[in-house]
Order: C-alpha cells, then structure tokens, then sequence
C-alpha cells in the first residue's frame, strides 16, 4: 500500500503542495485565534463530592464561592479609623453595584467580622462573586483590574482570588508560549543544519512543523465548539507539533537521502522510503496517539484537552511527513543536498562507527552494563516514593505576579483564609429552621475539628466546639426550604496536605442528616481520589495496547514486554528527578519557582502518557531497522548493532531537538509548564542514551532468538496480520523506476 502511495504521490505531487498550501491558510486564518476560545480551568471532576455540593449551594441557596479578592490596606492608621472605614464601605457597595457581580461582602459591611482583618489591623478583606463560567470570569478580570486595582482614597488595593488568578497564568502562559516558539524555533534551525549539512533538508523539518502546528489550531478551535478545551493544550501542541514534526521528518529525510546515497533513483529510494521509514512513522504515530488517548478516560476536562490536542497533532504530523515531505522530495529529488555545508552522511553498518561500537562492547559484557544501569535509574526513581500531589493555585506564579502578591498578604498576614472556606451542604431534610437544635451540636462539632478556624451557621458562629456569635442577619444565607449549610473556615493553608487532611476529618464529624463537602479543599481530595482511581486503568490500557502493537510489528513476545519494562524503568527516573526538584525544591532558585510540597497532580500523569509515547516512538525506529537486518541475515547480535549504528547518529540528532523544543518551556514563569518541560526534556533524552545505547543491546544480547520468538499460533497469525516491513531484498520495484521526477529533468 505504502509504495503504491509513493506512486500516486510522484505522480501528483504538485496537486498535494498546491493542498498543503491552501490547508496552511485555511489552519491559519480559523486557528489563529483559537486562544480565545479555550478555557483556564477544567482541574475538579463534575461528578465528585464537592462538585455536586457547589452545585446545591449555587441552585438551592444563590450561594458560590468567592472568586474575587481584595486586600485593603489602610495608608495611615487601623482598617476601624472612620475614614478608612468609611472608603472601605463605599468600596464595597460600588462593586456591589456592578450587573457582574452576584453578591460582595467586606470587614465592614459584614459586621466587622475578626477574620476579615489583618492580624496588625492595618489591612482588611473584600470578598466578591463575578457571575458566570470560567470564561465569563476571565473576561471581566481587565475591566475589574482597570478599574479597582489603584488606591482607593485612604486605602491602598491589591486583587486576586480565583478569577484574577486563573487569568493571569493564561496570560503568563500565552505570553511564555510565544518566547518559547521563538527559541525553538531559532535553535532547531541551526540544530538542523548542522545535523543535514544543508539548508534546504533542514528546512524541511520545520515546514512540517509548521504545518502540523497549525492544523492541530485548527482542530483545536473545532473541538472548543462542541466541549471545553483547557488553554494550557496550546503548550502541547506548539511541543509536539515541532518535536514529532521534527523527529518523523527526520526518520522520513534521512532514509531518502540514505538510499539515494546507496545509488537508488529518486523514484526508487522515495518508495524504499515509504515502504521502511514512512510505515515506521505510521506505526510511531498509532502508539503516541494510544498512549495520549488514555487521558480520555479522566473526567477533568484539563486532561483530556490535552488529548485532543496530542492526538491531532500527532496525525497531522504523521500526514505532513508520510504524504506532504515525500511529495516535496519527489519534487526535490537529489536537489534535497543543494546549499550544502558539509557533504551528506549515509548511515553506516560498519564496524568503524561509534555506535556500533558502543553495541559491541555492551552486547560482550552485558550484565554488568544492564545491572549498572538499571542501579542507576532506580536510584534516580527513588523519591518518586515520595511524591505527593497538589493542584495549582497562586503560588504556580512567581512571587513578583500581581495576584500572587496580593495572595501572599493574605497567606502571612490573615489568621484564616476566608474566601477558601469548607461547605458542608444538606439538602432534602426539609426547613432548615425545623433543625436548629441538630445544626447547632453538628456546627459545635465540625468547629472542633484541627485546622478549623470558625463555623458559621444558621444558628450563628462556632469556635472550639462553642458558640462565640449568636444568629444575625448574615445567618439568613443558610436558610433554605429543603435544607441548609454551614461554612466551615479553615486556618491552614487550603490547597496543601493540611487542606486535604482537614476535608477527611470534616467528613468524619457525625452528622445528624446526609451532607455534601464542598469547597476548593474538598475538591482538591475529590480530585486526586478520580486520578488515582482510574490511573491504573489508563496505565493498563496504554501497556496492552503497546505491547499488542509491538508484537504486530515484530513478531517476537520478549520485544514487546521489553519495550514496556524499559519505558517504565526510564519513566520512573524521570518522576523521580521531577520530585527531588519540584517537589522537595532543590535547584528552586537556578529553575525560579516556589515550592508547594506538591506536585500538580495532573502533570505526572500527563508526563506519563507523552513521554511513553515518545519513548516508544525511538524503540520502533531502532527495532524497525534492528528486525530488517535480523530478517536479511539471521544473526542477532550482527543486527542489534548494524541496527543501532544506522539508527544512532538520526535517533540522537532527533533526541536533541526534541530536548531543545522541551527545554524551551522551562523559561516559563509557571511552575508547572516548567516541570512538564523539563522533564520530558530528561525522559527523552535517557531514553535516546541509557535506554537505546546501553540497556537495549544488552537485553537484545542476552536474550538471543528469543527476541523474535512467538507461540505458533501468534506466530502465524503474525505472519498473516503482522505490520512486518521486510528487508531490502523482498522491496523490489521496476514498476517504478521509469518515473521521472523534476530533479530527472
């Protein structure tokens, strides 16, 4: 099939640039844009707990979180001195004023309630509701900051909360995204000239990814019209359509070019290419696109965004290199080498090359390198025991971000954290005033509970299990006919483990009717509950659907289980590291972030699903040639190392720029984009070095014919159904050698 398409592709090469051109325009005129359409959340799970008791609060008591915060500081004086009062009412009832805002509430205008001030007195709290989504949310943040973030007669103001937050990481993101690009894009260029020797072969590459960048925009600003698409995906998708744009144009280019040099026509080498490389490519592309669909199954929208966008741009990369650069080399032909610096490398099978070498020498002492190496990157994976997991809030940004300032005087100045508060939400047990006597002991009990720093009730306001305010007119908002609920205020940090600890022991307390926990604690525990339930079965299903893979393509039951030890044994390296830095911070102050005690709980399992993928991408491109030489001669250790020899120099180059594409995300001021960054950078490149130059040959080494051996059942129903490519010796092709190309002319 795939050398029939090489045919077509000769044949009507010009009608595929003319399409690819037109697709350019089109991606770029429709996913241009496509920013603007994403959203910033999509981090709690809709079917949780928590998420059901937000739900009852907003649609039974007109009650929701704030998600608006503003620290006032007084110039001059306490936040009780009349003038500073007075300014902190007025300010309150001007934001209450706005058709945008649901309700706002301050120290002064809720009583002078204690937690609102600051410990020294001098600063005090405003709590606000901005209607509507997320997205609504994000959109008024600029009016809101131009209009109140500046000092308001005696009171200076700073603003954060949820909203503002949120908006500000998009916006840190957006603007990161754009200094990345640039950097990859320029260092990747240069990279690629001096990896071809040529300008017009690195240039290829990079329309490629070009391509796949904007058609994965594309695909994105259709999928944000049907469902909720986070905009942290856009990271994925400027990495990954470079990178896999990268590394399967390379695989694609550097076979072409090996067969002309082996004295092939342009005809023959490009349909020697399809045959070997391009069907690699296709059979790569499959496996990333397995492994990052596994995220469909988690019900935060966060994740699965980044399955859309994983899968989109690995097909549209997998079809720019397998169908557009084969049909711009038909047209190149041997010009593919023209603005040459150097003059083109031929990959090499010969016992003088460095891997090939390398192979050797591993492959006579085997044990000792697989025992070191395997001791290595268990030592490397060791704190991975160690990890604990979090969700992102202010503290992802840098300490210099507008909100994360104004959170940081909340989190050092204020004994509680009153816009973070705990609700416990009943409903279905009739008038909440029939329940006084039970709302009264559960309020005394819950306000017991360590890390609780006030409850607040219907019956009025609780503190170490007593009752410190009687019922007013704030009490009203835990009214309702079906039922009530009570905000329980914590004095810990909310998003941490203490937060977490704090939502278990709430749902301990003995409750006199069936309650619902809510909040951003609670949705915090709610959340890592989800992950961790359903994580084993995308780990399972990514190893199945690998392993059934591997062995459709080669044939052996040893190549495939060793294919997924290996990828594990690499992986747990890579979290370990990733845990050692982000999580217990060492190197905080060279990578610049703060450290939480946590990791953001999405972003390993995340890591995980790319970077099998993409580990498994060089383990097909080294077996693929290893199996072609094993199929030609028969003898094992002869085709591991020929294999790794003709596969080093590419599989290395394409690591690196892969790296360098990774690595550029690191100058992110978001935490956790830095993480994804770097530690993708680490598991491919350990997975182009320790894994394919050391730990490969050597189990390939000592397991021998074993490699490749099947029961005979599988066995033959590989032979009839495998995706095996062949040697050189069974691709014969007159039927196209008479095919001119521009280059013949």
């Amino acid at each position: 099939m795939l050398g029939r398409l090489a045919g077509v592709l000769i044949r009507r090469r010009r009608f595929v640039w003319v399409g690819a051109v037109l697709f350019v325009i089109v991606a770029g005129a429709l996913g241009g844009g496509v920013d603007k359409r994403l959203s910033s959340g999509g981090f709690e799970d809709p079917n949780a707990e928590s998420s059901k008791a937000g739900d009852v609060l907003q649609k039974e008591f007109g009650q929701e979180d704030p998600n608006l915060v503003m620290v006032l500081s007084a110039k001059q004086g306490s936040v009780d001195d009349p003038e500073n009062a007075a300014a902190g009412v007025e300010l309150t009832n001007r934001l209450s004023s706005e058709n945008y805002i649901s309700f706002a509430g301050s120290y002064w205008s809720l009583g002078s309630a204690p937690p609102l001030k600051s410990k020294d007195g001098t600063e005090a709290m405003l709590l606000a509701r901005v209607k509507g989504a997320d997205d609504d949310v994000d959109a008024r943040i600029p009016e809101i900051l131009a209009k109140y973030d500046k000092d308001f007669g005696p009171l200076t103001v700073a603003i954060t909360g949820q909203g503002p937050v949120f908006r500000e990481v998009g916006e840190t993101i957006k603007a990161d995204l754009a200094r990345a690009e640039g950097i990859a894009f320029a260092i990747t260029a240069v990279l690629l000239i001096l990896v071809f020797g040529g300008v017009i072969a690195a240039s290829l590459p990079l329309i490629i990814g070009i391509i796949s960048i904007l058609g994965t925009f594309l695909a994105l600003r259709i999928i944000s019209s049907i469902t909720d698409v986070s905009v942290f995906a856009l990271n994925l998708t400027t990495v990954m359509g470079l990178g896999l744009a990268i590394d399967y144009s390379l695989f694609v280019l550097s076979r072409f070019r090996e067969e002309l040099g082996d004295g092939d026509d342009v005809a023959g080498a490009l349909t020697r290419t399809m045959k070997t490389a391009g069907r690699t490519v296709i059979f790569s592309a499959v496996t990333v696109a397995v492994s990052l669909s596994a995220l469909l199954i988690f019900p935060l929208y966060f994740l699965r965004s980044f399955a859309y966008a994983g899968i989109a741009v690995v097909f549209v990369a997998c079809v720019g290199s397998v169908i557009v650069l084969p049909a711009i080399l038909a047209g190149l032909g041997r010009n593919v080498n023209k603005w040459a610096i150097r003059k083109p490398r031929t990959a090499r099978g010969d016992a003088d090359g460095f891997w090939h070498r390398t192979a050797t020498r591993v492959m006579k002492h085997p044990w000792p390198f697989a025992l070191a190496v395997t001791a290595l990157l268990l030592g490397l994976g060791a704190p991975f025991l160690n990890l604990k997991l979090g969700v992102p809030d202010d503290r992802v940004l840098p300490p210099s971000a507008h909100a994360r300032e104004a959170s940081d005087l909340i989190r050092t100045n204020f004994s509680s954290q009153e816009a973070f508060a705990v609700q416990v939400v009943a409903t279905g047990i009739g008038a909440a005033d029939t329940h006084t006597a039970e709302i009264n002991t559960f309020a005394a009990d819950l306000s017991k509970v360590a890390g609780v720093a006030r409850v607040d009730a219907l019956t009025g306001s609780y503190f170490e299990g007593n009752k410190v305010r009687d019922a007013d007119l704030l009490s009203t908002r835990f009214f309702g006919k079906t039922g009530t609920w009570l905000s329980v205020v914590p004095s810990v940090e909310p998003v941490s483990l203490e937060g977490e600890e704090l939502v278990h022991d709430i749902r301990k307390v003995a409750s006199p009717f069936p309650v619902k926990v809510g909040g951003s604690s609670a949705a915090l525990v709610d959340s890592k509950d989800s992950l961790f339930r359903l994580l084993p079965v995308a780990g399972l299903l990514i190893a199945i659907v690998s392993f059934v893979a591997l062995f459709m393509m080669f044939g052996g039951l040893l190549v495939p289980l060793k294919a997924v030890v290996l990828n594990l044994l690499s992986l747990s390296a890579t979290f370990g590291a990733m845990v050692f830095i982000f999580q217990e911070g060492n190197f905080k102050g060279f990578f610049n972030f703060t450290t939480t005690g946590t990791l953001v709980a999405t972003t390993p399992i995340l890591m995980f699903c790319i970077a099998f993928g993409l580990s498994m991408d060089y383990e097909v491109f080294l077996l693929s040639r290893i199996k072609e030489e094993h199929d030609l001669t028969g003898d094992n250790e002869h085709s591991v190392a020929v294999g790794l020899e003709k596969t080093g120099r590419i599989v290395t180059a394409a690591a690196a720029l892969l790296a360098v594409v990774f690595l550029a995300t690191v100058t992110s001021d978001v935490s956790f984009i830095k993480l994804f960054g770097l530690g993708l950078a680490m598991a491919v490149v350990m997975d182009a070095t320790l894994i394919r130059g050391i730990l490969v040959p050597a189990f390939m080494r000592l397991a021998g014919e074993a490699n490749w051996w099947a029961p005979k059942p599988l066995h033959a129903f590989y032979e009839r159904f495998g995706f095996s490519e062949g040697g050189r010796a069974e691709l014969p092709m007159p039927h196209v050698v008479a095919v001119r190309t521009d280059s013949d002319k």
